[in-house]
């Protein structure tokens, strides 16, 4: 009898051990790139850059798990960290990092560092690599950017709240709340986010934000439809709206996004092909500062989680503002004196990397 209730001891821990376990998960993404950047100021050509960078593409590492707390209750945790493998910057920063329960009744929340609510009908962007997100992305010397519109962003302190599916509704509802300490200012902001996916093919989604992103409003749209649920036509089309409205700023920030991801059967793997158009008026809310951006790209599954990527794309953006090291000291700190004015930045990127996912 002691043995038996020895052995089922013993089985009873490891089952417990079992669930308790997180499991290990991230990506290493690699890429050689191919950067042509160069901003024209009011006195000429302020910078020019033409060479061949590595590398590394939203790499991270992570754990997750969740461990029953009752028969309706689950804990859920997650410790996600980004990386630079190729070792342009050391160490590693917070990305998705959360401690949170979910219901059966009451739904999902997590507390933490958080994407806001923008994200969650974010399902538009197809671009990989350099250009794979919708608002910036800076080059390898932090000098000339790829400029488009505000985007999500991961919110310190805190906490976003999913719904429960009522009666098979399909709608997945959000609502976020981050502290007033998040992000550096004085304002705890609030966002809410609806997405309508039936599983036909078709989504649509619409979001609001306010002090999280930006200081300010974000109002946000979308819509994708596979038209291979309908017609003899295996292509996946979105398309984004949005507007924001910065405290302060001159003009409300417009911009949308029309994307278009196609699979590819004459190949022995699964492989696609995309491409995506961004258009930006009054970036940042300042008239007369837009941009235009155009990304083309493949991808080649050598298996599911090896993935080989080839991509081109091109972001001009007029009237940007502009910070620059004048080249003269302060004579009493010693330090670089620097001076701000406005030009016209234009980033062209070919590149070719691997992913591994794991």
């Amino acid at each position: 009898m002691k043995k038996l209730l020895l052995a089922t001891a013993i089985a009873a821990l490891s089952v417990s051990a079992a669930n308790a376990a997180p499991t290990v998960y991230g990506k290493a993404f690699l890429a050689m790139d191919y950067v042509n950047a160069e901003l024209d100021g009011p006195t000429g050509n302020m910078y020019d850059e033409d060479t061949v960078e590595i590398n590394s593409h939203a790499s991270r590492i992570g754990l997750k798990g969740s461990e029953a707390m009752t028969a309706n209750t689950d804990v859920i945790y997650q410790l996600e960290y980004g990386t630079s493998i190729d070792g342009d910057s050391n160490g590693f920063k917070n990305r998705d990092t959360f401690l949170g329960v979910v219901n059966k009744q009451f739904g999902e929340f997590r507390v933490g560092k958080n994407q806001s609510s923008l994200a969650r009908i974010d399902n538009v962007v197809v671009n990989q690599g350099y250009f794979d997100n919708l608002g910036q992305t800076q080059n390898e010397k932090e000098i000339v950017s790829a400029l488009n519109m505000a985007d999500s962003n991961r919110i310190p302190s805190s906490i976003i709240w999913t719904a429960p599916k009522y009666n098979n509704l399909p709608l997945e509802i959000s609502a976020m709340y981050s502290s007033d300490d998040a992000n550096g200012n004085d304002n705890a902001g609030f966002g809410v986010a609806a997405l309508f996916d039936q599983g036909t093919g078709f989504t649509a989604g619409l979001a609001y934000d306010k002090d999280q992103n930006i200081a300010g409003d974000i109002i946000r749209g979308t819509a994708t439809v596979d038209l291979g649920k309908y017609m003899a036509a295996p292509v996946r089309l979105g398309a984004l709206y949005q507007v924001a409205d910065y405290d302060g700023g001159q003009s409300k920030e417009k911009g949308f996004v029309i994307s278009g991801e196609m699979p590819l059967t004459n190949f022995a793997r699964p492989a696609s092909v995309y491409a995506q158009y961004n258009n930006t008026s009054n970036l940042n809310g300042f008239d007369n500062s837009d941009s235009d951006q155009i990304v083309v790209g493949g991808k080649y599954m050598y298996k599911d989680n090896i993935i080989a990527h080839l991509y081109a794309g091109m972001n001009k953006a007029d009237n940007v503002g502009y910070s620059y090291n004048t080249g003269t000291k302060n004579p009493v700190t010693n330090e670089d004196i620097f001076a701000s004015t406005n030009g016209d930045a234009e980033v062209f990127v070919v590149g070719t990397g691997l992913e591994y996912k794991f």
